[in-house]
């Protein structure tokens, strides 16, 4: 066990160095790639407002969302209707598409239960 510690150690002085040494290039690289994206000047009030307006335009796209939710949902129901002409390609992935948001679900309970498999808390 104190072989393994030694070892992580030693792993994590050398990740360190290799950030203290190359941690600034590496930064003013990204910020220089993506300067499109820098709003001058970078002060609080700019932050600020720059976070009102993306919870606004967010918010006001609200009701396309809407409207997209209900075209689907009008399409699932025209496909419900003439599921006798339903090919056995767009049944399978339904019943995949299915199985993925149950697999979503699980996730989560185990997630919430705090990666308990049982949900027995001791």
């Amino acid at each position: 066990m104190a072989s393994k510690l030694h070892q992580v150690q030693a792993k994590l002085l050398q990740a360190s160095q290799f950030v203290t040494k190359h941690g600034s290039a590496y930064h003013k690289q990204l910020l220089e790639q993506n300067k499109q994206y820098i709003v001058d000047p970078p002060t609080a009030e700019k932050c600020n407002e720059l976070a009102k307006q993306l919870f606004y335009t967010r918010l006001a796209s609200i009701p396309g969302r809407t409207e997209s939710f209900w075209k689907e949902l009008d399409y699932v129901k025209n496909m419900w209707k003439h599921r006798h002409e339903l090919k056995v390609e767009d049944a399978g992935i339904a019943a995949l598409f299915g199985l993925e948001c149950f697999a979503w679900f699980c996730a989560g309970e185990i997630i919430g239960r705090g990666f308990t498999f049982t949900g027995y808390y001791p």
